[in-house]
Formats: structure tokens, C-alpha cells, sequence
């Protein structure tokens, strides 16, 4: 073949090719609506199939994008300059493993539908962080337009008013609406409200102090009274002030759908996602929450802060359904019951398939958690039968924190719940008159816990020991131990694979594979969140339903070279030496790190100080920035702080300092600061004892 024809063909593939890039692109319909001036910005520019946007600013430091679409989409985020992306990317929930590519202020990523995704820089999810929210819907095919009868109709565009809405209406605001407002559900029944447009909530409460709680109309984006039948479906609300976002009392038969919760306000706090004072018989399915507070808050009442008050007894909640959706927040908890000097009857809650991409960090007298409920001193009334399947935790603090002396907490249920990088910050805690926990096939400290070490979990009181699971199959996989350099084939393996069980792998790079043993090559050393760490989140999804799925999670340090080990001096006594730090201020812990097996690994300090980690000569790592407790609670949030190497076998000199502490700062046995590691073959759990040691001065 001559140059002239290989030449023409090679021009001739390129124009198939962008034949068939073009129809790939048309065969995904994309609808992005107009944003109004009002609310519109330019901080970020996505682009999604071509197709190019400004976004909204929503609340606090908040950002984000309505978009319809029916297919895969090739999405980019510009970002404000050609440096906001230095630091990483971190693109939530983990389980579509994205990672993207980055060209300066872009970065370019696929997604296989309309998912609903937080984007951030890494470690920044509280409510002074610069967040942008992606959130995807299938398109609106309800075929209302404002000539429907019978309608309600917000058009695109601005709207000044409440919705005060009557029994039977059916009310639509459409994409590119936005309404300046709230929406009363007061006292109606048989109710329905859709579309895609935006009810945005900036209320006259004192931003210094919290009035959120009160329920009266037009004091909360979305407020229901003894409403009864109602639906909501695809719209989005926000809340800039400080109040409480969907309150609902004593209202049952309720559905959202689809719908998108975003509140957030500078002082962090205040800003609930949904309460429920009595009521219940609700659905909530496919809908992103962002909170400044608890996401979902559950109590029988709530007329006011004071301890009469308090003491008022509240209605009854029941029959709550969570599912398929992805929560998140600030501050505070995934799901609170109770509060103390409460009393009222809760039962029949199920949370399932539910990504919680964050939780608060600190507590409020007690410590924040996935699950809080808390009644001390003096809260009262049965609740029972709750149940929480099929959970992803990212970002979290602990995993339940279970309080109430006297009658009664029964029937509580984890199963399949599964952290899906890193552990916890502090442990869980059952404490009173409860009776009846499971926790069956759950991983929170890199294998299934199969006792209360696993979680770990403290147990106070008269509180009995729960029943702990295997569940359903096990999803945990090895790696090759040694050296991973960019570009080098490793085998990954299932460790015990189950018949009729398909096993899926994403390796944090946006690659993908499939089967109980695969083989895999990173392609640098950046992460997954794109920060030069090295380390790749690896995650395994072993399903044989779409009902019927099971996570396993685990680190992967990617490096050029192994640090040497140090053998010339010989360590003495187990654990580290504590010294004072030269300036006085703080404290020094130093000594010898035993590292088992050529690889790998990554460090995890768990600390509420001011901390400095480090590792033979690599650069050190600093805790991030201090975070306080809330509600008067004394001390500062424990935080992580990570540090990833690759290493031979044997001895590594390990240094941290750290500065002065409160009370609240976690220990390990012998005083010393709580280090965890993960290698390959080191599953996530605290460093023993014996692999550290010191040389008495």
C-alpha cells in the first residue's frame, strides 16, 4: 500500500470514528436548564456531552447543576483557576470509582447516567468548603406545559412567593424556574408537587442563634401540619438560612422522589435536612441530602429548648423508609432519635442502599455517628425495630452512638454496611436499657466484625452485648505484596469466592475489571484523589442481584521505589518514647516502626491536636485544621491524618508531635496516640503494640 492510500485510509477510520463519537454523543439527550441571574455563577463551568453551563449558587459556599439525561455523558469541571485542582480531586460517592482526568482548572470524567455526585478538593466537606454538586435526573416526561388544566404552573424564571398549597392541587415548577420562597404543606391532603425548577429558602431567622426550630408556615423550605397524600418529585430545594430544611408534623402518607436537599449556613449548625415531629409513613427514594445538621432527625415533638419543654411528650413516629439515595452533611449525624428529657414511641424505620458521603466530625455532648440515638438523662418510650442494610460510609466519624437509660431500645439492625476507605474516628457505644443489636456482615475496620473489637464498640450500663453476623458472602480480596510501580501487573484475588457471585472491580484510577481474580496495572503515582499520595482506593463489588450486592475496600500504594529499612540500631521496649517537644508546647512520640512485608501501606493518625506524622526522611503530613466540637461540648473534633509510603520489610524510624490536648483526645492502651495502617497483607486496623518499639535515650 502506498503512502496516498495508507493515508486515505487513515483519514477515512478518523472520520468513522468521529461519525461514531457524534452519535454516541446524540444517542445521550442532555437538558440543562437556563439559569436565572439571580442565582446564576461562573465560579465553575461544567460541560456535559458538549454542552456548557454556569452553575447555581446554592447556600453557604455551595454549588451546583440540575442536568436530565437518559445516558452515559462525558462530563468537565472548570474551576475558578489553573491551580484549584493542586491539592486533588475528590469526586463522591466512591462507588462509581471516578477518577478524573486533569488538564490545569479542568477536569473531565464519564458517568454512566444521571448520578448524583459531590465534587471537592480532598478533606474539604464542612460548611466553609467550596462544594459543587452534580445532580442528574432521567428526563421530566410528565408532559406538563403551562396551557395543562388543572395545573399549578411555575414557569421559568423568578418567582417572589410562598407556595401555600390546598388540598388537591397539583403544583409544577418546571426546569429553570426558581421560586424565592417556602413551600406550606399546612392542614391539605392529596397534594403533588414536580418538575425540576428550584424552591430556594432565605428566611429572617438570627443567624446567631437557632429559631429554625419552630414550626409555623413559611419558616422552613418545605413545612407540612397534619398533611396527609403527599408526593414530591424532582424538584430541588435550598436553604441559606439558619433553619431547619423539610419539617414535618404529625403527616403521614408522604413521598419524595428524586428530590435534591442542600442546605448550609457559616456557622454550621441548625440546618437539618428532614425532621419528624410525630408522623411518619414515609418514603424518601432517590434523593441527594446535604445538611448542616442532622440529615434525618426523628422525635415526637419539639416545642421549644427548654427542660419543660422537653418534658412535653411527643406523638409517635413510625414506618420511615430511606433508600437508594446519597446523604450527607457538616455536622451532626446521618440519623438522630431522641434527644434528652424526650419521650415518645418510634418503630419501623429502614435505611437501605444509601451512600452517606459524610457525617459530622465531633459531637454535641456526645459524639456524632451514622446513627445517634440519645435520650440522656430522663428521655423515655420504646423505640424499636430499626433496620440499616446495604450502607457505604465515606467520610465518617462513628458508627452509631446508641443512649437511653431507662425504658426501652430494642430490635436495632446493621447489616451489610461497609466503610468503604478508612476507619472510624472514635467507637461506638451502647449504652441503658437496650437490648437486641445486630450487626450482621459489617466492615468497618477492614474485615468483618466479629466482635466488638471489630467496630470497636463500648459498652456501658446495662446495655447488652449484641449478636454479630458474617453476612451474607464475603467480599474481601489480597493483592500482590512487594513493590507497585506505575505501569507494573499485579493480581488482585478474591479471597473466598462464592458461586452465582459476580465480582466487579473498580481500582480507583476509572479503570474496571471483572471476576474473582483479575490483573491490574495503575498508571501513576497520584491516587486516586490526584495528590501525589500514590495511594488508590480499590473497591470490590460482589453482587447477585441488583438487590443483593456486598463492598470490600482497600488501599493500594503505588510507588517507584521501596524505602530502604533502617537495621543498624536495635529497638528496645514495645512502643513509642514520649518526650517533650523543644519548644515546650506539645508533645513528641518517636521510635520504630515495624513494617511486616515489602510494600505499600498507609498510616492513619487519629488525633484532635495539631499533629505532624513522619516517616524516615519522606516529607512529613499535617493534620488538617482544627475543628471544634458544638453545643458546649469541650475539645475539637478527632480527624484523620494520612501518610502513604512504600517500604521494605523491617525497621522505619516514625516521628509525631503533637500539640497540647483536651480531654477528649483519643488514646491507645499505653497513652500513646492511636495510629491505624493498612498493607497488603495488613488489613485497615490499629498498629499492634509489638510492631512499634523504642531505644531508651
Amino acid at each position: 500500500m502506498n503512502w496516498k492510500a495508507s493515508r486515505a485510509l487513515r483519514l477515512a477510520l478518523l472520520l468513522l470514528l468521529a461519525v461514531l463519537s457524534s452519535a454516541a454523543f446524540a444517542a445521550t439527550r442532555v437538558s440543562i436548564a437556563r439559569i436565572p441571574a439571580e442565582i446564576r455563577s461562573d465560579y465553575f463551568v461544567v460541560t456535559i456531552n458538549g454542552r456548557a453551563s454556569p452553575v447555581v449558587l446554592a447556600a453557604s459556599s455551595y454549588y451546583l447543576l440540575n442536568f436530565d439525561l437518559d445516558g452515559p455523558a462525558t462530563v468537565s469541571v472548570r474551576g475558578p483557576d489553573p491551580h484549584y485542582w493542586d491539592r486533588g480531586v475528590e469526586i463522591q460517592p466512591m462507588r462509581y470509582g471516578i477518577r478524573p482526568r486533569r488538564s490545569g482548572a479542568v477536569i473531565t470524567f464519564r458517568i454512566p447516567g444521571p448520578v448524583k455526585l459531590s465534587i471537592s478538593r480532598p478533606g474539604a466537606h464542612f460548611a466553609d468548603s467550596q462544594m459543587l454538586y452534580l445532580l442528574g435526573s432521567p428526563p421530566d416526561r410528565s408532559g406538563i406545559t403551562a396551557a395543562t388544566p388543572a395545573v399549578r404552573y411555575y414557569g421559568p424564571g423568578v418567582h417572589h412567593e410562598n407556595i401555600d398549597a390546598h388540598s388537591g392541587d397539583r403544583i409544577y415548577i418546571a426546569p429553570g424556574a426558581v421560586v424565592f420562597g417556602a413551600l406550606n404543606l399546612w392542614r391539605v391532603h392529596d397534594v403533588r408537587v414536580e418538575g425540576r425548577g428550584i424552591i430556594l429558602y432565605d428566611g429572617p431567622q438570627d443567624a446567631a442563634n437557632d429559631e429554625g426550630w419552630m414550626q409555623k408556615p413559611n419558616w422552613h423550605c418545605i413545612v407540612m401540619d397534619q398533611a396527609r397524600n403527599i408526593e414530591i418529585d424532582g424538584i430541588t430545594c435550598i436553604v441559606r438560612s439558619r433553619t431547619w430544611q423539610v419539617q414535618m408534623r404529625d403527616s403521614r402518607h408522604i413521598g419524595f422522589y428524586n428530590v435534591n436537599i442542600i442546605g448550609g449556613h457559616p456557622r454550621n449548625a441548625n440546618v437539618d435536612g428532614m425532621d419528624w415531629l410525630g408522623g411518619g409513613d414515609t418514603t424518601v427514594r432517590d434523593c441527594f441530602i446535604r445538611a448542616s445538621d442532622d440529615d434525618f432527625a426523628i422525635q415526637g415533638n419539639w416545642p421549644g429548648y427548654s427542660v419543660e419543654a422537653m418534658r412535653i411528650p411527643g406523638h409517635d413516629v413510625s414506618n420511615i423508609t430511606i433508600e437508594d439515595s446519597v446523604v450527607s452533611t457538616s455536622i451532626s449525624n446521618t440519623m438522630r432519635v431522641g434527644w434528652p428529657r424526650k419521650t415518645f414511641r418510634s418503630s419501623h424505620v429502614l435505611m437501605r442502599n444509601t451512600d452517606v458521603i459524610h457525617t459530622g466530625f465531633g459531637g454535641c455532648v456526645v459524639p456524632f455517628a451514622f446513627f445517634e440515638l440519645w435520650a440522656d438523662p430522663e428521655g423515655r418510650g420504646p423505640q424499636t425495630d430499626y433496620d440499616f442494610s446495604d450502607i457505604r460510609l465515606e467520610d465518617w466519624y462513628s458508627l452509631f452512638q446508641i443512649r437511653q437509660e431507662s425504658p426501652s431500645v430494642r430490635n436495632i439492625v446493621f447489616s451489610n454496611i461497609t466503610a468503604m476507605d478508612g476507619p472510624g474516628m472514635i467507637p461506638s457505644r451502647l449504652s441503658g436499657d437496650v437490648s437486641g443489636v445486630v450487626l450482621d456482615g459489617v466492615r468497618v475496620q477492614g474485615n468483618v466484625a466479629q466482635d466488638d473489637g471489630g467496630i470497636p464498640l463500648e459498652l456501658r450500663g446495662d446495655a447488652d452485648e449484641p449478636m454479630y453476623g458474617p453476612g451474607t458472602v464475603d467480599a474481601s480480596f489480597s493483592y500482590d505484596a512487594g513493590l507497585v510501580r506505575p505501569g507494573q501487573s499485579i493480581t488482585f484475588r478474591v479471597l473466598a469466592p462464592v458461586g452465582g457471585w459476580h465480582y466487579h472491580w473498580l481500582f480507583g484510577d476509572g479503570s474496571t475489571a471483572d471476576g474473582a481474580v483479575v490483573h491490574h496495572a495503575f498508571p501513576d503515582t497520584q491516587g486516586t484523589l490526584l495528590d501525589g499520595s500514590g495511594r488508590f482506593r480499590v473497591l470490590v463489588r460482589a453482587r447477585k442481584t441488583a438487590e443483593n450486592e456486598v463492598w470490600s475496600s482497600r488501599s493500594v500504594v503505588v510507588a517507584k521505589r521501596l524505602l530502604p529499612a533502617i537495621e543498624a540500631q536495635q529497638p528496645g521496649a514495645s512502643g513509642l518514647f514520649l518526650s517533650p517537644l523543644q519548644n515546650g508546647r506539645g508533645t513528641l512520640w518517636e521510635g520504630w516502626l515495624r513494617i511486616p512485608t515489602d510494600g505499600g501501606y498507609t498510616l492513619t493518625l487519629l488525633t484532635s491536636r495539631r499533629a505532624r506524622l513522619s516517616i524516615d526522611d519522606l516529607p512529613p503530613v499535617h493534620s488538617p485544621e482544627l475543628r471544634m466540637d458544638v453545643c458546649g461540648s469541650f475539645g475539637d473534633a478527632v480527624q484523620p491524618t494520612r501518610l502513604s509510603l512504600a517500604a521494605h520489610a523491617g525497621l522505619h524510624r516514625i516521628r509525631i508531635e503533637l500539640s497540647p490536648g483536651v480531654e477528649n483526645e483519643p488514646l491507645s492502651e499505653d497513652g500513646a496516640p492511636v495510629l491505624e495502617w493498612q498493607g497488603p497483607a495488613t488489613p485497615l486496623g490499629p498498629v499492634p503494640a509489638e510492631a512499634l518499639a523504642h531505644t531508651a535515650p
